[in-house]
C-alpha cells in the first residue's frame, strides 16, 4: 500500500510539474474589443495602475476602465454631455478631474472608484489664456483654476486656487490675469524656501482692454490678498531685466528646474526669455551673437523649448522662414542664461515641432533630424528639405550617421510628422529603440519608403525589422515589442506583430473577429512594463474600435537572474563601458533570448553611474565662442564679465574671464590637474565683454555725420523701430531718394545714418513701392508692378524674394497688402486680375508670408483682417476678413451697389452689410457706411464681431443727408470718435464729432464745428501715450459764409466729456504777448496749427515715448493767426501749460524719452540747430556746416527711445541726410531709487484734469516715471515708463453727459429742447443679465473709469425700475421682508410698550422732587388708573403710526408688482433710461460716449464728403 501509494504520488507530481507550464503558458495574446461612436481623445494611463481615462469628444463623456482597457463603462457621475476636459494629476497617479462648460465640475481620488463634485467658483474660459488646472509639485491639494467670470456678455480671465483639493470651494486669487502657476510647479524646482515653495503664486496680470504688451508678472506669497488698512493687493512685481521689471508677458512655463517667462513688446514679434532657479534672481537668456545666416533672436511662434535635462535648457530657435521652417538648437549653462550653438538646420515644421529626441533615461545620446540641402532652402524658402537623420552619444559635441547592421545610412520620421501619440523613438526600455525610416541619401516618402527599424544598443546599429510603417510600442521593459501596420485612409489592416527577441523574429495574430481597422493609436503604460496594449483604429462602418491585447501567459516563467544581462549606455571595441557625460551607464535588462517575462509592473530599469576622469571630450565651447578649422574655440561675440568686473569709468580695465571652454552642462567627471590648466580663466579685456559700456566715454559734445546723395532732392524713409525685448539695438533706417520723375535705390542705415549701403539683394529691382508692415516694425515688403516682390524680416538685415498671385493694382490708391495684427506671416493681396476686357481687383490670402496664396474674394474694393487679439473681442475668429466688392461680379454692369461681406478661410463669404460706400476699422470697431436708398440718407453701421452690424443711432434731429461722409478719427479709448460734416462748401468745410458707446452703436455729440479741409482731414489730435486728451481746433464763425474761417483751439482731458481753451504762456525773452488770462477762454488763449494744414502729416505734436510732452505752432489771441505769425510752443505738462521756445516755426525731434529735443528752423536754409537735455528749459546752439542747408524734416525713432537724429536737407542738387548723436553727452544710464528720492535720476509725474487737483483722470491716477531735468544719465531701452495706478474716488470728470443731454453752463447735463432719453429697453436689451435701470440724472458712467462710485454715484442715485422679464428677480432684490415688516411694526411697539410700562410702574406724581430714604417707593404712581391705561393707548398709537410707512410701502411694491405682471400698470416711467453700464466700479473697461455743446444739434446739409461715404479713393 505504501508503495502504491509513493508510487501515486509520484504520479501525481509529475502530472502536476508537466500540467502547470502547460496551463501558465498561452499560444496567443489574449483581445477584448469595445466598439465607440465617436472618436476617443486625450487617453490617459493613471501612472502605476491599469485605469485607462478617455474622453468621448462627440458625446461629451468620460470612459474608464480598470483593467487596462479590457472593459470601459461611462463615469455616469458627471451628467451625461457635460464632460468637457479630462485632468489627471502630475504628481498623485490617484488623482484626476473632470472639467465642464460651467464652474461645477468632478474630481476622484482613488483611481476612478469614486467621482465627488466640486466648485471652482471660476468658469471654464471660452478662451483659455493658460492651462486651465496648475498642480502643485509638493502639496497635491494645492490646485490654481484658470478660468473666467461673467457678467452678462462682459468676461474677464481670472482665477480661483485651493489648498484642500476642492473639498471646498474654491477661493478667488485674483482677477484679470492670463493665468497663474504656483512657483513649485515642478518637483525639481525650488526656491530655497519652504514657506515659499509652498505658498508663492506667480501671475500674469492684464488690463482687460490693453494690448498684451501690457501684462505684468506680480508675485504674491499670500494668495494675493488684501491688506486690511490699505485694502491694497499684497503683491510685487520681480525685477526680470536685472534692476528693471518688465512689461508684456505672455508666458509662464516649469521646465525642470527653472521657471521661464516669454515677454514680447510692441513694433516687433521678437521676444525676451527670462529664467530663474528660485524665482528671486532672473536673467534674461542670452543668445550668441548672430553670424553669417544665422539669425539667434527668438521670435514669436518661432523657438521651441525641447526636451530638456535637469541640468540645462535646450531650445531650438528657427531661423529660416516658413514653409519650409529650419532652426538651430542651443544648449544653455547651468542656471539657464547663456547658451550656446548645439545644432544647425535642424528639420522644423510650421507647427514648432523639432525632429529632435532624447534616448529615454540615458543621457547624452538624443536623435537629431537636419536640412542637408540648407543653403540652397535659405536662399529659396519654398524648395523641398533634403532631410537626413543623425545621432550623438556626447550631448551634441558630435554626431554621427544613423546606420543599420550593412552600414547602409538610415533616416527616421520623426517629431514633424509624428503617426502615434507619445514619443517617438525610445521608451523606458533600455537601450531598446524603434523607427520608421528608409535608406539612402536622405529621408523619403513615410508612405511608400517607410520601413520598421530596431536597435537594441541605443541607436548605434540598426536592424530592418518590418516591411511598410508601423505604429509600435515597447512592453515588459523591453522583453516584447508590438507593432501594427499603418494605413493611409482606408481600414485594412487585419493584424498585430510582436517579437520577444528585440525585433530579430516576429509573429503574427489576427485582430478578432476577422476585424479590419484603420489603426489611429497603439499604447500602453508610460513606464513600458505592462503586458497589456491599446490598439484603437476606425473600422469600415465608421464606428472606433478600442481593442485591448493581454500577452500576459506567453512565457513559462517569471525572469531570473540568470536571464539578465548587464548592458552598458557605450562601450569601446572590446565591450567595455566607456565614459558618457563623465560617467559610464549600466543597465540590468533581459538577454535578448531569454524566454520569460520581467512582470515587475509600474517599475523603472535601475540605472547604475560611476564618474570618470575628465578629458577634453567632457568640455564644449562656452557661450560666444565657435570652434574653428582646428578645432578649437574662438570668440564670436562679446565675453561674459563677472559683476562688478567692468566699471564704466575704466574702460580698459582687465578680468579673470573664460578659457573659451566650459564643462558640458550635466557632465559629472571629476577634474584633473591636466584639465583644469589647460581650461582655466584667462586675463580679458573689458572693451570685449558683454556689459561693456556700450557707449563712448562722455565728451559733453554732439558728434555729426554726413551722407550726400548726388542727383535727388527728395526723398521717403522708413524706420525700424525696435522693441523693448529686441536683443539687437540697431537703430536701422531705410530711405529712397527721388527726383520729380523717377524714384533713386533703396539704400539701408544700420546706425541711424551714420554709413548707408545699397542692399545687392535689392540690385536691377524696378520697386514700385516700399510697404513696411503695420505691426511689426522690422518686417518691410518692397513690391515692383510684376508678380516678383522681396521683403526683409529682420530690419534689411536680409532679404527674401515671394511671388504674389497677380499683378498690383498700379492704377488704385487702394492698398496692395494688409495684414494681420498678431500674425506676423499672414498676408491679404489685393491685385489687378484681368477677364477678356474686364479688369478687377481680387484678393489672395497667404499665411506663409507669400508663398502660397488662397483667393478669397473678387471684384473687391479692399479687405482687412478684423480677428485681432488685441480687440478684446473674444467672439471673433483671428481669421477673420471683412472685404468690401460689387455685389454682381461684374464691373460694368448696372444696378451694383457695394456690399460687405466676411469670410474665414475654411468658410463660404457671408453677405453682411448692402449698399454700403467704404468701412472703417479702428481699435476693436468696424464701421460702415451705408446708402439708404431712395431716402437719400447715409446710415452708419457698428459691429464688434464682424458679422452682426447694428445701426448707428445718433442723436434725435441729426440725420445725414445722401453723399455726406463720415471721418473715423483715432479711437484708441474704445470708442468711436466719429467726425460728421455738417458744412461741406470748399474752403468752409466743418463738422461734428460725436463719440460712441462701448459697442459703437449709440452716439453723443462731443463738440461741434471741429475744422477740416478740403480732402476731410479733421483738426483733431491725440497726445500719444496717454489717455483721453485730445486737441481740437473749432470755427468760431461758422455762420458767416463769405468770411474766411477763425479757428480756436480746445483741449480735453477726459476725452471729449468736457473741452477748454489752452491758456497762453507768459511774456518771455521773445517779447510779450497781445493779451494775457491765467486759464485761457474766449478772448485769449493759444491756439494752434492743425493737422489739416500739414505739409507732412507725418510729424505729430507728441510722442508715445515722450509722455505729458507736446509741440506745436501757432499764435495767442482770440482765434488762430496766420502762419506768418506763428510760433513754436511746448508743453510738458499735457496741455495744462504752455511756453514758447522759439519765434518763428521751427521742426521738432523727441529723443531719449523727451530728455533730448532738437530744433531745426523750417523750410529755410539754416546752419545750426539747438538742442535741449532739461525738457526745452534751455537751449544750446549746434553748428553742424560752414555752408547753409534746406531743411526739409528732423527725425528720430518713432519710440522716442533713441539720441541719434537726423536731419534731411538739400544743397543745390543733393539730398543731405546727416546723422547728429547725442550720447556723448552722458554714459551713465538713469537709475530708479524708489526708497530715496534724492538719490533717483526720476521724477514721478502724473497727467491732472485742469479742474481737479488730485492727479486722477479717468479714475485712476496713472503715475509715469519722468527724467528729473538736469541728471546726465540716458534713459534704457527698456523704461517702462508707467510706474504705477492708484484708484480714485469717483468725481464729476468720471461722468457724460447721456444720450441726448448736453452740458449747460452751470456744468449740469441738461436735456435738449424737444428731445426725450433713450428707450429704456434698449439699454436693457444691451444688458441681458441686468435686473433693473435707474431713471436718467443726466449723467452716465464713463466706462474708462475705474473710480469707487460710493453709494452718491451721478448716474445711479435716481429710482430705479425692471427690466423687462426681470421683474421678480428686481422684487426680490428690493422688496421688504416679512421679518423686516415684523420687526419694523413689533420694535416700536415694545419700546412703546416698555416705555409706557416704566411710566406706569414709576409714576407718583412728584417730578423733580429729591427723595431720601423711600426704599420700594416707584417714581410714578401706577395704581391711578387715569395715569395707567392712558398711558399705554397712547404708546400703542404712537408704534402703530410709526409702522404704517413701512407697511404700507411694502403693501404697495406688492400690489404694484402684481398689477405690472396683469397689464394694469406700467413698471416705472417707461420712457427713461440709464444708458453706460452699472454703476459699479469695472477695471479699465470699453468707453461709452460724451455728450457736448449747447443749443440745437445741427442738421447736415447735402454735398459731398469724404472718407466713408464718397467715391473718392483718396485715403483719409
Amino acid at each position: 500500500m505504501r508503495l502504491r501509494g509513493a508510487i501515486q504520488a509520484a504520479a501525481l507530481l509529475a502530472i502536476a510539474l508537466v500540467a502547470t507550464p502547460l496551463a501558465a503558458k498561452k499560444d496567443r495574446p489574449t483581445f477584448e474589443v469595445r466598439a465607440f461612436d465617436s472618436q476617443p481623445r486625450n487617453l490617459n494611463y493613471l501612472p502605476g495602475s491599469n485605469v485607462v481615462l478617455f474622453r468621448d469628444s462627440r458625446a461629451k463623456n468620460i470612459y474608464i476602465s480598470i483593467n487596462a482597457g479590457g472593459t470601459w463603462k461611462r463615469v455616469d457621475a458627471v451628467p451625461d454631455g457635460e464632460a468637457r476636459k479630462l485632468y489627471t494629476h502630475p504628481y498623485d497617479p490617484a488623482r484626476a478631474y473632470i472639467i465642464t462648460d460651467g464652474n461645477v465640475h468632478w474630481r476622484t481620488h482613488d483611481r476612478g472608484k469614486t467621482w465627488t463634485k466640486f466648485n471652482s467658483l471660476a468658469y471654464f474660459p471660452l478662451w483659455p489664456s493658460a492651462d486651465l488646472l496648475q498642480f502643485h509639485a509638493s502639496d497635491p491639494d494645492r490646485i490654481i483654476f484658470n478660468g473666467e467670470i461673467c457678467n452678462g456678455f462682459d468676461c474677464f480671465d481670472a482665477s480661483s486656487y485651493t489648498t484642500d483639493d476642492f473639498k471646498t470651494t474654491a477661493k478667488p486669487l485674483r482677477p484679470d490675469t492670463s493665468g497663474c502657476w504656483w512657483a513649485k510647479s515642478s518637483d525639481l524646482f525650488s526656491t530655497g524656501d519652504a514657506d515659499l515653495d509652498r505658498d508663492r503664486i506667480l501671475c500674469i496680470a492684464r488690463d482687460p482692454f490693453a494690448h498684451y504688451t501690457d501684462q505684468r508678472l506680480v508675485v504674491s506669497d499670500d494668495f494675493f490678498k488684501s491688506d486690511s488698512r490699505t485694502k491694497e493687493t499684497q503683491e510685487f512685481e520681480p525685477n526680470l531685466d536685472m534692476d528693471k521689471a518688465v512689461r508684456g508677458i505672455v508666458n509662464v512655463a516649469a521646465i525642470k528646474k527653472y521657471l521661464l517667462v516669454a515677454t514680447a513688446s510692441k513694433n516687433t514679434d521678437e521676444m525676451a526669455l527670462f529664467v530663474s532657479d528660485d524665482t528671486k534672481k532672473w536673467h534674461r537668456a542670452m543668445f550668441p551673437a548672430p553670424y553669417d545666416s544665422h539669425d539667434h533672436r527668438l521670435l514669436q511662434e518661432a523657438y521651441t523649448v525641447l526636451e530638456s535635462t535637469n541640468y540645462s535648457l535646450q531650445i531650438d530657435v528657427m531661423t529660416t522662414p516658413p514653409p519650409n521652417s529650419m532652426g538651430v538648437i542651443f544648449t544653455s549653462n547651468s542656471n539657464g542664461t547663456f547658451f550656446t550653438e548645439n545644432v544647425e538646420h535642424t528639420n522644423r515644421n510650421h507647427m514648432g515641432n523639432v525632429d529632435f529626441e532624447k534616448i529615454a533615461d540615458i543621457q547624452g545620446i538624443f536623435m537629431v533630424n537636419k536640412v542637408d540641402n540648407w543653403k540652397n532652402v535659405e536662399k529659396q524658402a519654398s524648395l523641398g528639405k533634403k532631410v537626413i537623420s543623425e545621432i550623438t552619444f556626447d550631448d551634441g559635441r558630435t554626431f554621427e550617421s544613423v546606420k543599420d547592421d550593412k552600414g547602409k545610412r538610415i533616416h527616421l520620421h520623426s517629431y514633424t510628422e509624428l503617426e502615434n501619440v507619445g514619443r517617438v523613438f525610445s521608451s523606458p526600455a533600455p537601450g531598446l529603440v524603434m523607427g520608421v525610416g528608409n535608406t539612402g541619401e536622405y529621408l523619403k516618402d513615410y508612405w511608400k519608403d517607410g520601413r520598421l527599424y530596431v536597435s537594441d544598443d541605443a541607436g548605434k546599429t540598426w536592424i530592418e525589422a518590418r516591411d511598410k510603417p508601423h505604429k509600435y510600442e515597447f512592453g515588459d521593459q523591453g522583453s516584447i515589442l508590438v507593432a501594427v501596420q499603418d494605413s493611409e485612409e482606408t481600414a485594412t489592416v487585419g493584424e498585430i506583430s510582436y517579437s520577444l527577441d528585440h525585433g530579430v523574429i516576429w509573429e503574427h495574430e489576427p485582430l478578432p473577429n476577422d476585424m479590419k481597422i484603420l489603426p489611429y493609436i497603439l499604447t500602453t503604460t508610460q513606464d513600458s512594463s505592462s503586458l497589456k496594449f491599446l490598439l484603437i483604429g476606425e473600422s469600415p462602418d465608421s464606428r472606433w474600435q478600442v481593442i485591448s491585447i493581454d500577452f500576459d501567459g506567453l512565457h513559462e516563467a517569471t525572469c531570473k537572474e540568470d536571464d539578465l544581462e548587464e548592458w552598458h549606455a557605450r562601450v569601446d571595441d572590446d565591450g567595455k563601458p566607456t565614459c558618457l557625460m563623465g560617467h559610464t551607464q549600466s543597465f540590468r535588462r533581459r538577454k535578448k533570448k531569454a524566454e520569460c517575462f520581467l512582470k515587475q509592473e509600474f517599475k523603472h530599469a535601475f540605472m547604475e553611474m560611476k564618474n570618470c576622469d575628465c578629458t577634453e571630450l567632457d568640455y564644449e565651447c562656452d557661450y560666444n565662442f565657435v570652434r574653428d578649422e582646428d578645432g578649437k574655440c574662438t570668440p564670436r561675440g562679446p565675453i561674459v564679465a563677472p559683476d562688478g568686473a567692468c566699471p564704466s569709468d575704466k574702460p580698459d580695465a582687465t578680468f579673470k574671464g573664460t578659457s573659451g571652454y566650459r564643462k558640458i552642462p550635466g557632465n559629472t567627471c571629476n577634474p584633473t590637474k591636466d584639465t583644469d590648466e589647460k581650461f582655466k580663466e584667462v586675463e580679458r579685456k573689458c572693451s570685449d565683454a558683454i556689459g561693456a559700456p556700450s557707449t563712448p566715454p562722455a565728451t559733453d559734445k554732439v558728434t555729426q555725420h554726413e551722407e550726400k546723395f548726388e542727383g535727388w532732392i527728395f526723398f521717403e524713409k522708413h524706420y525700424i523701430d525696435q522693441g523693448e525685448t529686441s536683443q539687437n539695438k540697431k537703430e536701422t533706417v531705410i530711405m529712397r531718394p527721388r527726383s520729380e520723375t523717377k524714384p533713386g535705390p533703396v539704400y539701408v542705415s544700420q546706425d541711424h545714418g551714420k554709413s548707408w549701403e545699397k542692399p545687392k539683394s535689392l540690385d536691377g529691382e524696378n520697386i514700385w513701392r516700399i510697404v513696411p508692415h503695420p505691426y511689426y516694425k522690422d518686417m518691410v515688403f518692397f513690391l515692383t508692378k510684376t508678380k516678383k516682390s522681396l521683403y526683409t524680416a529682420n530690419g534689411g538685415a536680409t532679404f527674401h524674394e515671394f511671388n504674389v498671385p497677380v499683378v498690383p493694382d498700379d492704377q488704385s490708391r487702394q492698398p496692395q497688402l494688409s495684414f494681420h495684427p498678431d500674425h506676423k506671416d499672414w498676408l491679404i493681396w489685393m491685385g489687378k486680375e484681368c477677364d477678356k476686357d474686364e479688369c478687377y481687383r481680387a484678393a489672395y490670402i497667404s499665411d506663409d508670408r507669400g508663398h502660397e496664396w488662397k483667393l478669397v474674394a473678387e471684384y473687391v474694393r479692399r479687405c482687412e483682417f478684423t480677428g485681432s487679439s488685441s480687440y478684446r473681442y473674444k467672439g471673433r475668429d483671428p481669421k477673420q476678413i471683412i472685404c468690401q466688392k460689387l455685389e454682381k461680379e461684374v464691373v460694368k454692369a448696372k444696378d451694383n451697389p457695394w456690399i460687405l461681406v466676411t469670410s474665414t478661410w475654411r468658410e463660404e463669404e457671408e453677405t453682411v452689410a448692402t449698399n454700403i460706400k467704404d468701412f472703417a476699422t479702428t481699435a476693436e470697431f468696424i464701421v460702415v457706411a451705408r446708402e439708404e436708398p431712395g431716402k437719400g440718407t447715409m446710415q452708419a453701421l457698428a459691429s464688434l464681431n464682424g458679422k452682426d452690424f447694428a445701426e448707428a443711432r445718433f442723436p434725435l434731429g441729426f440725420d445725414v443727408p445722401h453723399q455726406h461722409a463720415y471721418t473715423v478719427l483715432d479711437s484708441s479709448t474704445h470708442a468711436v470718435n466719429l467726425f460728421v460734416a455738417t458744412e461741406t462748401a470748399e474752403g468752409r468745410r466743418l463738422g461734428t464729432i460725436l463719440k460712441s458707446n462701448s459697442n459703437g452703436t449709440s452716439y453723443v455729440l462731443s463738440i461741434k464745428n471741429v475744422n477740416c479741409n478740403d480732402y476731410y482731414y479733421v483738426d483733431f489730435e491725440k497726445m500719444q501715450g496717454l489717455e483721453g486728451v485730445s486737441v481740437v481746433n473749432v470755427v468760431v464763425n461758422p455762420d458767416e459764409k463769405s468770411a474766411s474761417k477763425k479757428l480756436q483751439t480746445k483741449i480735453t482731458h477726459n476725452d471729449g466729456s468736457q473741452w477748454s481753451f489752452l491758456p497762453p504762456p507768459k511774456d518771455d525773452e521773445f517779447g510779450s504777448f497781445s493779451c494775457e488770462s491765467n486759464e485761457g477762454d474766449e478772448k485769449c488763449a493759444l491756439h494752434l496749427h492743425g493737422y489739416s494744414d500739414r505739409t507732412s502729416r507725418s510729424q505729430a505734436f507728441s510722442s508715445e515715448g515722450a509722455v505729458g510732452i507736446m509741440f506745436a505752432w501757432g499764435t495767442v489771441g482770440d482765434f488762430l493767426g496766420s502762419s506768418k505769425d506763428m510760433d513754436t510752443f511746448l508743453t510738458v505738462d499735457a496741455g495744462i501749460s504752455w511756453k514758447r521756445v522759439k519765434k518763428g516755426r521751427w521742426l521738432w525731434a523727441l529723443g531719449d524719452h523727451g530728455s533730448v529735443i532738437v530744433l531745426a528752423a523750417a523750410n529755410k536754409p539754416i546752419d545750426t540747430v539747438y538742442f535741449s537735455l532739461d525738457q526745452g528749459a534751455t537751449w544750446q546752439p549746434h553748428k553742424f556746416t560752414d555752408k547753409k542747408i534746406a531743411t526739409h524734416d528732423v527725425t528720430t525713432l518713432r519710440t522716442g527711445n533713441s539720441r541719434n537724429f537726423l536731419l534731411w536737407g538739400s544743397e543745390g542738387d543733393k539730398l543731405v541726410a546727416l546723422n547728429l548723436n547725442f550720447e556723448g553727452f552722458t554714459d551713465r544710464v538713469c537709475k530708479h531709487d524708489q526708497d530715496d528720492d534724492g538719490k533717483s535720476d526720476y521724477n514721478l509725474w502724473w497727467p491732472e484734469h485742469p479742474n481737479t487737483k488730485n492727479g486722477c483722470l479717468f479714475g485712476h491716477k496713472s503715475i509715469y516715471l519722468r527724467k528729473k531735468p538736469g541728471r546726465k544719465c540716458f534713459n534704457d531701452f527698456t523704461l517702462q515708463q508707467l510706474y504705477a495706478n492708484e484708484t480714485c474716488k469717483c468725481v464729476r470728470e468720471d461722468y457724460e453727459c447721456d444720450y441726448n443731454y448736453e452740458l449747460h453752463p452751470s456744468g449740469q447735463c441738461k436735456l435738449v429742447d424737444g428731445l426725450t432719453p433713450q428707450d429704456p429697453q434698449i439699454w436693457c436689451s444691451e444688458h441681458p443679465d441686468e435686473i433693473e435701470y435707474h431713471e436718467p440724472t443726466g449723467f452716465r458712467r464713463i466706462p474708462l473709469t475705474t473710480c469707487t462710485a460710493g453709494d452718491k454715484a451721478l448716474d445711479t442715485w435716481s429710482p430705479s425700475h425692471a427690466c423687462k422679464n426681470h421683474e421678480d428677480e428686481f422684487e426680490r432684490k428690493h422688496a421688504t421682508s416679512g421679518l423686516v415688516i415684523f420687526l419694523a411694526v413689533i420694535i416700536p411697539v415694545g419700546i412703546a410698550a416698555a416705555a409706557g410700562w416704566y411710566v406706569w410702574r414709576n409714576w407718583s406724581g412728584n417730578f423733580g422732587q429729591i427723595r431720601l430714604g423711600e426704599h420700594g417707593a416707584a417714581a410714578f404712581d401706577s395704581d391711578k388708573p387715569w395715569v395707567r391705561y392712558p398711558v399705554i393707548a397712547i404708546s400703542a398709537v404712537v408704534a402703530v403710526i410709526a409702522a404704517l410707512p413701512i407697511v404700507a410701502a411694502s403693501v404697495w411694491r406688492a400690489l404694484h408688482a402684481g398689477a405690472e405682471k396683469a397689464g394694469l400698470a406700467k413698471p416705472g416711467r417707461g420712457t427713461w433710461s440709464r444708458l453706460g453700464g452699472g454703476g459699479g466700479t469695472r477695471t479699465f473697461t470699453t468707453r461709452d460716449s460724451f455728450a457736448r455743446g449747447q443749443g440745437d444739434y445741427d442738421i447736415v446739409d447735402e454735398d459731398e464728403g469724404e472718407l466713408l461715404g464718397e467715391d473718392s479713393d483718396e485715403e483719409v
